[in-house]
């Protein structure tokens, strides 16, 4: 192997240690995330709240793109990815209602 494909090799697997360790980042973070909507889905369904807040829903979406852009991120995919989550806690809370 030459020096330079060398090179790319080690290159490859520190992008890739990387990667992987930002996954991990993510993941975590997803879960810390959720306990926090689960408490606020029982509090919801404590007190008889909708399980969905759209105004909060619609500045957290405005929040998160503008984040994106600072972070030179699509916004459109944090938008997206945003929505999923939401969706997903929506569906969670409207479990804890039933």
């Amino acid at each position: 192997m030459s020096d330079a494909a060398e090179r790319a090799a080690e290159l490859l697997r520190e992008h890739r240690e990387s990667i992987d360790r930002l996954d991990a980042i993510l993941v975590y973070t997803l879960g810390e995330r959720f306990k926090h909507t689960q408490a606020v889905g029982k509090l919801k369904a404590q007190h008889a709240l909708p399980p969905s807040d759209p105004a909060r829903e619609a500045r957290q979406i405005e929040r998160l793109e503008w984040l994106a852009k600072e972070a030179d991120l699509d916004p459109e995919f944090a938008r997206k990815f945003l929505a999923f989550i939401i969706s997903e806690v929506i569906r969670h809370h409207e479990k804890l209602q039933g």
